[in-house]
């Protein structure tokens, strides 16, 4: 067992939850969001205003027509899997081997990719870890024992993988368009949670394939966390903590949480309310990227996912324009409600003694 113990050490393979669950599953949603995410918002900004350089097909690949965006979100697994051993601290010839390991599973696992991609890549990397630099051959057997593994273990898994989550989002989906206002509540609830958690909502999103209506719980989740801390803690943290957290992250006050969990009380009855006012009111679906749907005002991304969403949807013929009414459940929905809701719970929560000056405080 010492021996174990000792050549995982020497590897620096680490069996823990913090860097499977936290490490590797944020890098992911890094790796998602600078392939298909960006490739989203080059094709919607291209067909919303036009711009001939992102909305023209750029290469033909097995008879389909790809444009610049269509490329970058094409190579979503590939991104996925660089990101995910880039945290796992693969060393290089691990590292580049993991492209074909991320393709191979994130084709395999369909719908279910992301999931799949970030179950077999960690599987994948920890096996070429584990022989790098073993043989005198390394420069042959790292990448062969990479691939091989990685490929082999898609083949086998990644299908029934792709499949599970395909089933838990659409029933989770399914779910949200039957009972809106419970559900509203909680998906807006936990998905607000996880984001501000040190792991990451938008992989959890993207892994489920949450669209739709419990796309814009989620959205309204995330927004509730990021706005309603970046409000409540103004008095504290200025304009920098504003901006930080505001279109930045809210997991910034994972620190404080831990020393008062109480702070944390306000953002979540906002969630709360704005879930099931998106879906029962305002309607609100997301239906750009599934990764949107965990972003919040991360860069404006949720929000911006639920546009392109409408874009998409007049294209279809689904919907016939954007609405007045559409615009206002947005603002309301992602800055608005957060931001009044957290200051008057944070407010009663001061009053009652839950929540004291500098409990928010960031070391900035």
């Amino acid at each position: 067992m010492e021996k174990i113990k000792g050549f995982l050490k020497r590897k620096d393979i680490e069996i823990s939850l913090k860097r499977y669950g936290v490490d590797a599953l944020g890098a992911m949603a890094q790796g998602l969001f600078c392939s298909l995410l960006i490739g989203t918002i080059l094709n919607a900004i291209g067909t919303q205003f036009s711009i001939d350089v992102f909305t023209k097909t750029v290469a033909t690949i097995n008879n389909t027509g790809y444009t610049v965006g269509g490329l970058a979100s094409a190579m979503s697994g590939p991104a996925m899997a660089l990101a995910i051993a880039y945290a796992l601290k693969c060393p290089p010839l691990v590292l580049f081997s993991m492209v074909s390991v991320g393709f191979a599973a994130n084709a395999l696992g369909g719908a279910g990719g992301p999931l799949a991609v970030y179950f077999i890549s960690i599987i994948a990397a920890e096996c070429g870890k584990a022989v790098s630099k073993e043989t005198k051959i390394d420069i042959i057997i790292t990448p062969l024992v990479t691939i091989v593994v990685g490929i082999l273990v898609s083949s086998l898994i990644a299908p029934p993988i792709g499949k599970a989550a395909l089933w838990l989002g659409n029933i989770i989906m399914w779910a949200t368009d039957l009972q809106p206002f419970l559900m509203g509540i909680i998906v807006s609830v936990m998905m607000g949670i996880f984001l501000t958690l040190p792991i990451s909502s938008a992989a959890i999103c993207a892994a489920l394939g949450l669209v739709g209506l419990a796309g814009g719980a989620a959205v309204a989740g995330c927004c509730a966390q990021m706005i309603g801390f970046a409000v409540i803690s103004f008095s504290e943290n200025g304009w920098g903590g504003l901006i930080s957290q505001g279109i930045g992250t809210s997991m910034l006050q994972m620190g404080n949480i831990v020393k008062n969990p109480k702070i944390w009380i306000a953002p979540i009855l906002a969630s709360a309310i704005t879930g099931p006012i998106a879906t029962c009111v305002f309607k609100l679906q997301m239906n750009g990227a599934a990764v949107s749907s965990g972003m919040g005002t991360c860069g404006m991304v949720g929000p911006l996912g639920v546009y392109t969403g409408w874009l998409g949807d007049i294209q279809k013929g689904i919907k016939a324009g954007i609405t007045a009414f559409d615009w206002i459940g947005l603002l309301l929905i992602c800055i608005v409600l957060p931001a009044v809701l957290s200051v008057i719970f944070n407010m009663i929560l001061k009053k009652i003694g839950f929540v004291k000056p500098g409990d928010m405080k960031l070391e900035m």
